[in-house]
């Protein structure tokens, strides 16, 4: 955190500003999502190849290059049974999203504390010791269903939630932590849910592009083979195996839905923006606060997703 020279000490507030505890989980759960989406990538990639040499010619002789086309065959399909069964052991994307969810609940939870946000506003007595309960039983709900604690593995200096820079953002004045909290935190959200639905906007048109463009050769195919053209082609259950692998995929990114999550989140996030630098008081900032974290919270997007589909 740096402060800026000025008659109120303006400061500016960023990730970095916040305890070892989100950094380790965030990097967590940044690595199982990277195993996770790299592991469903390799079974479909091997399910697709194992459905190429159905696209052999009827007529083709059984020589050496065949033999060795099947036995490619076997090893995807081999491949895609190991990818599938080290996946249900390791349960990545299980653990990326309870990894997300504890890294964001502790950052919003820092945020609230740090600026006098629900429940954490001026007139708490002990905030520190209600932030320890607090994160304890968030956490707590989240061992429940699987969360992996890190910080037993971690020092007892780099265990410490609340940082110096959270202590002092939240000694300044009123307009210092709405200041702080509507650039570093409010807009930067905004940004982000911006730069994500322009990106799941250019993922879905890209993999919706490429379906069509595997179902549309097959569906000629398809047409030829009726009247008996072409029928020692196998090449229409590779395109349809080809296209059903884009479509899971653009499943799981879950594109389509996620650019009307993100448009709706950053719209609610534009109008607390609006009354946070006009007509909010601070005896409303507390609510207001909470309300912008429950937006900006994971669970929000995927009600948003889940009912927006």
């Amino acid at each position: 955190m740096t402060a800026i020279p000025g008659p109120l000490q303006s400061m500016v507030f960023r990730n970095a500003d916040l305890p070892a505890l989100f950094h380790r989980t965030d990097a967590i759960a940044v690595s199982r999502q990277r195993e996770a989406v790299n592991t469903t990538r390799a079974q479909l990639a091997l399910l697709v190849a194992g459905a190429v040499p159905a696209a052999l010619p009827w007529h083709a002789e059984d020589g050496l290059t065949v033999q060795l086309l099947y036995g490619a065959a076997v090893l995807a399909y081999l491949g895609a049974l190991f990818t599938t069964y080290l996946a249900s052991r390791r349960k990545a994307k299980s653990h990326w999203q309870l990894n997300r969810s504890a890294a964001e609940f502790i950052k919003s939870l820092c945020w609230r504390y740090a600026v006098h946000g629900s429940p954490f506003d001026s007139s708490a007595r002990h905030p520190e010791a209600l932030f320890a309960s607090r994160l304890e039983e968030g956490l707590q709900e989240l061992r429940k269903v699987g969360w992996t604690d890190p910080r037993e593995t971690m020092t007892e200096k780099n265990g410490a939630v609340i940082t110096e820079s959270m202590r002092e953002l939240r000694e300044k004045a009123f307009t210092v932590r709405k200041e702080t909290y509507v650039r570093d935190r409010l807009i930067e959200q905004r940004r982000w849910y911006r730069r994500r639905r322009l990106v799941s906007r250019r993922g879905a048109l890209v993999w919706s592009g490429a379906i069509v463009a595997l179902t549309l050769p097959a569906l000629v195919l398809s047409v030829l083979q009726t009247f008996g053209v072409g029928r020692s082609l196998g090449l229409t259950g590779v395109l349809s195996a080809a296209g059903a692998a884009c479509l899971a995929w653009n499943e799981l990114r879950r594109h389509h839905p996620l650019i009307s999550a993100h448009s709706l989140v950053e719209d609610d996030l534009e109008s607390m923006q609006a009354a946070m630098e006009t007509t909010l008081t601070e005896r409303q900032w507390p609510v207001a606060v909470f309300e912008t974290e429950r937006i900006v919270s994971p669970e929000h997007t995927d009600w948003l997703v889940r009912h927006r589909t």
